[in-house]
């Protein structure tokens, strides 16, 4: 990362963080398809409707993991090898905190929350169920992502990849198993996926302890944080978790606002965002290439590196934004027919393929200037933004422009407006904090007596 073209280095690493990506959303496609197959499409929407809340969840988790990231990065661009240790255990110690913590406040508060996001009853009950299930897999799913970033710190995406693949097709056996064989429903598709998370996590984990260098996990020091590492985790991180979950909060008043449409509306939506995530998880991957490549670039006083890490990052998650939407487009009646027979919801469905097929390109100005700007650790005031120009926006827009013509094009409009206005007011900053961050390379030195 620190030497040598900048565009065959970022694609060889963010290739495989973008097929992490839709290995993990295979897990969600997994569960929904075998679903709305075989069980019925009310099982289906049971599956969508749990999605913004286990979204707000593991984004909070991935935002600490991404404070994991950043430190362990800078640590290897500083060649502090002591220092990066220190910062891999106290990830996973985090890591379990965490997922213990959310576990067990999720199977307290999973009844309020099917309460507040008013869901039907006809999938009401199959809606908590998944939750709950699902729920038990944190601590895993923690552990996973938590690993995940120490492996990116250093340059390793295909790692975390080949543990997913192995996963997810563990995943999708189990999905039949629990389904078809042992006639579970819907908490037998959950219980798949905590086992799926679980075999995940381990991969990682037994990997990692036998590793040689500053990444390898040693027993002794697990349960032994570091205080400076700790504080630089959680500094870094929770802005990142606070922007998601405020993603995902937003997400759960547009579920409210999809839920009053009907069933149909519902399932298609549910079919729809489960296709059209997978283009996101590619713009999503560069963004934390450029986080990751910003991050070790700074750290070795190269600030010519930051700026093209950024401007590449940019351009490769716009292209394949535009490319991957418009395929979407094109081809969404085929794809949601992998989740559905049913024609209202295919219909359903398209209405929002046709919004969201060329703007997912849009918000790729938004993503990659914010990983940017962490790579810089610069976390607080890029959180800000996003939280008031894509989460304040969406809530206010489903309460008067949605509420106002109560159609599904003026739901989903919200999402193209709320990127373009959060990716301006982030470019803006990024030029000032770039700008200052790199003041500490261009002052004179102290003359040498």
């Amino acid at each position: 990362m620190l030497s040598g073209s900048i565009w065959d280095k970022m694609i060889l690493f963010a290739l495989p963080l973008a097929f992490t990506g839709v290995l993990q959303q295979l897990y969600n496609a997994a569960d929904v398809a075998v679903l709305g197959h075989f069980v019925s499409d009310e099982a289906m929407a049971a599956v969508g409707n749990n999605v913004p809340i286990i979204g707000l969840i593991v984004s909070l988790c991935m935002g600490l993991a991404l404070g994991a990231n950043v430190v362990v990065a800078q640590a290897l661009g500083m060649r502090d090898e002591e220092r990066a240790s220190r910062g891999v255990h106290t990830a996973f110690y985090v890591a379990v905190v965490f997922g213990v913590v959310m576990a067990i406040a999720g199977e307290i508060g999973a009844d309020w929350i099917i309460a507040c996001l008013e869901v039907p009853e006809s999938v009401r009950t199959d809606s908590e169920l998944y939750l709950r299930v699902y729920l038990l897999g944190m601590p895993f799913i923690a552990v996973y992502n938590f690993l995940a970033a120490v492996y990116r710190s250093q340059g390793d995406t295909q790692t975390p990849l080949w543990a997913l693949c192995f996963a997810t097709i563990f995943n999708i056996a189990g999905n039949l198993f629990f389904v078809l064989v042992c006639d579970m429903g819907t908490g037998g598709v959950a219980f798949a996926t905590v086992l799926a998370n679980a075999l995940a996590a381990g991969i990682l984990f037994w990997r990692e302890c036998r590793m040689t260098g500053p990444l390898r996990l040693e027993l002794r020091r697990l349960l032994k944080p570091d205080a400076v590492s700790l504080r630089s985790i959680i500094r870094i991180g929770w802005p990142a978790g606070v922007q998601g979950a405020g993603f995902s909060f937003s997400n759960l008043i547009i579920q409210a606002a999809i839920n009053s449409l009907g069933a149909d509306v519902m399932a298609g939506s549910v079919a729809a965002f489960t296709i059209e995530i997978n283009v996101y998880c590619f713009i999503n991957a560069f963004g934390l290439a450029a986080t990751t490549f910003v991050s070790q670039n700074y750290g070795a006083g190269k600030p010519d590196r930051v700026k093209k890490s950024y401007f590449i990052a940019l351009a490769y998650s716009f292209g394949v934004g535009l490319v991957l939407g418009g395929s979407l487009f094109i081809f969404g009646r085929q794809f949601l027919a992998l989740f559905t027979t049913e024609g209202a919801v295919i219909d359903a469905g398209m209405k929002r393929v046709g919004v969201m097929g060329f703007a997912y390109c849009i918000s790729a100005f938004m993503d990659c200037t914010i990983a940017a700007s962490r790579g810089l650790g610069k976390t607080v005031v890029p959180t800000v933004i996003v939280v008031l120009g894509s989460c304040v926006f969406r809530v206010i827009w489903v309460y008067t422009i949605f509420a106002h013509f109560h159609t599904i094009p003026s739901l989903y409009l919200l999402y193209p407006c709320s990127w373009t206005l959060t990716a301006i007011a982030e470019i803006v900053y990024f030029i000032h904090a770039y700008k200052d961050s790199m003041k500490i390379f261009t002052q004179p030195q102290p003359a040498e007596v």
